[in-house]
């Protein structure tokens, strides 16, 4: 495609890897992580979320960080093993920190819900995944806090687990890419 002088836009010189077929893996890669986004917020206000104990609190967060290695080590494969690479890791990304966030949130939930006072103000399932994506971010402006013990271990977790996500996981995914594009790199 030429634009009306006769020239071709970078994107769509011929090598430049931003054709038809790139731009549509591109469009199908937002597409399944807008979804699993959207799967992962609607799960997370339609799962109910009773009255637990402390130690089944304790569990689901176990569980729910179980959870998140788990996908983030799945999504690791696909990435070594994609024909995109690239936008694998976004996607991957995206799916282990929006799982990550809504198990922090769901535990910030139980908490409250079980311990009314545990944080500075009541948490309903929004104000929880505002609280859990303020903290994730270090942006922390202070309207909430935790109160409670139960409420400052799992922010001490979520923030260590955090800089293990940030740290450890970007790192691992861009050794994935690399793999990746090697092994793309080699069926070529």
């Amino acid at each position: 495609m030429t634009d009306p002088a006769g020239r071709t836009p970078p994107g769509d010189a011929p090598g430049s890897g931003y054709g038809g077929a790139e731009r549509r893996a591109a469009a199908a890669s937002f597409a399944r992580t807008a979804a699993i986004l959207t799967g992962l917020v609607v799960a997370y206000y339609l799962v109910p979320l009773d009255t637990r104990s402390a130690p089944a609190t304790a569990l689901l967060l176990v569980c729910g960080l179980l959870a998140v290695a788990l996908v983030f080590g799945r999504e690791a494969w696909q990435i070594m093993h994609s024909p995109h690479p690239r936008l694998k890791a976004v996607e991957a990304l995206a799916a282990t920190v929006g799982l990550y966030l809504v198990v922090f949130a769901s535990v910030y939930h139980i908490i409250e819900h079980d311990t009314p006072g545990s944080f500075s103000e009541p948490l309903t399932r929004t104000d929880a995944l505002y609280f859990t994506l303020t903290t994730f971010t270090t942006v922390g402006f202070g309207d909430i806090t935790a109160r409670s013990e139960a409420g400052r271990v799992a922010v001490m977790c979520q923030m260590v687990c955090g800089l293990l996500l940030v740290g450890v996981a970007v790192r691992l995914l861009a050794v994935a890419v690399q793999a990746g594009l090697r092994r793309k790199g080699r069926e070529r």
